[in-house]
């Protein structure tokens, strides 16, 4: 990016959201699922979905969660080889920038997944809409900055529901109403 920090209505936004078969990729859990929305000056422009076989079986406790199953996945395509389209969705790192809502969880599965597959993942500016919200939010208006609890807080047309797609599309959601926050105080730029 230049010198000057881009107005954010300038910048194209890749918000992205993962189903994953456990709560670590040290712990060998993989992706199961991604989905992203890229935005430009509020407007989608593009959208992004697909099963990721992780190459082992479900829990039960993950298939009651997100409603994915081990025959939902069997024919799907593992992350190495998923990743080359996806990261030339998210676009170039030098103007994209990755929205994800606990964004430390999902930045680590695609980087973990990026190494074991001898890919460089790209540097990317990333916004945690869950942290950004604990700034722009008091608990005299939400009681915490769960997705599940600010999607209906700043309308949300889509609700989450532990689906990759739906969930980012919610974020997408929240990123805006966060945004509207950060205008009233003259918040206007990236950086």
């Amino acid at each position: 990016m230049s010198d000057t920090s881009p107005l954010l209505i300038d910048v194209p936004f890749v918000v992205f959201d993962l189903e994953t078969s456990g709560s670590a990729p040290s712990t060998g859990a993989g992706v199961t699922e991604i989905g992203a929305v890229k935005v430009l000056g509020g407007e989608v422009i593009g959208e992004f979905q697909s099963f990721v076989n992780p190459g082992h079986y479900l829990s039960d406790f993950i298939t009651s969660l997100t409603g994915i199953t081990d025959q939902m996945l069997a024919s799907a395509p593992t992350i190495d080889q998923v990743l080359p389209t996806f990261i030339n969705f998210l676009g170039a790192s030098t103007s994209t920038v990755l929205v994800a809502h606990n964004a430390p969880f999902d930045m680590s599965f695609m980087r973990a997944a990026a190494a074991s597959h001898s890919y460089q993942w790209p540097e990317y500016k990333v916004i945690d809409t869950a942290r950004v919200a604990r700034c722009v939010l008091d608990r005299d208006e939400v009681p915490n900055c769960r997705l599940s609890t600010l999607a209906p807080f700043f309308g949300s047309a889509t609700s989450p529901n532990h689906r990759a797609l739906d969930d980012a599309r919610a974020t997408v959601d929240v990123l805006h109403g966060i945004f509207e926050r950060l205008g009233s105080h003259n918040v206007t730029t990236l950086d």
